[in-house]
């Protein structure tokens, strides 16, 4: 008997995640559980490469399970020793800015897992575009375990304190689950005020090219 698989309206989701495992077995069980939701959606990955800590868990889990997966790392850290080896399409890129942006151009979403600055980087960055109207993609965090209460927390308080518009704060969609995660970034529709528009972002930003498009 086939298994059945139901249709999102991602094609792509880009995720972020720790090249550590973390200590507790959640992390790992989440990384898995997110690489088996994508797959049973027909949802394939896009991630910073390599084979260690969540990002190896989440890659190998929608790879094994036939979904397409694109590493996109650095040419200083492809060397096995640094990061393993990517699983299915590698596309290697000059640097870190060059790395986010090509991420983000392949990606009808996002989500993030438990992680450290690296991933806090690039889940703000992509938080921060969709505030400046660079796009208007879903941004997701799977808080597993509570893991990013503290941010979320810190989140409310710059609204409080107004450094964050309320309406800035629904960007960020939350769940202890990545079912239910899935689910609500499908729902997802921009409640906030960008600052600028796409077009605008796409004709100006200095040396973007129609092929580096994060906006898409």
């Amino acid at each position: 008997m086939e298994k059945e698989t139901k249709q999102s309206k991602f094609k792509r989701i880009c995720v972020f995640c720790g090249s550590s495992q973390g200590k507790k077995s959640s992390y790992t069980d989440a990384a898995l559980e997110l690489g088996t939701e994508l797959v049973s959606r027909n949802i394939d990955l896009v991630y910073g490469g390599g084979s260690i800590g969540l990002m190896g868990l989440v890659s190998r889990a929608v790879y094994n399970g036939g979904g397409h997966v694109i590493g996109v790392i650095p040419k200083t850290l492809m060397p096995r020793e640094l990061t393993g080896e990517t699983v299915g399409e590698v596309k290697p890129v000059a640097n870190m800015h060059q790395r986010k942006a090509e991420m983000a151009r392949h990606s009808d979403a996002f989500i993030a897992l438990p992680g450290g600055y690296g991933t806090l980087e690039e889940l703000l960055e992509v938080i921060t575009w969709a505030q400046l109207g660079i796009h208007d993609k879903p941004v997701g965090l799977l808080n597993v375990d509570g893991y990013y209460n503290s941010l979320l927390s810190f989140i409310d308080k710059a609204v409080e304190e107004g450094f964050i518009s309320p309406s800035a704060r629904h960007i960020i969609v939350s769940s202890p689950s990545a079912k239910d995660l899935v689910k609500k970034m499908e729902e997802y529709f921009p409640r906030h005020e960008r600052v600028a528009s796409k077009l605008n972002w796409e004709i100006e930003q200095v040396g973007h090219t129609p092929k580096c498009d994060i906006s898409r």
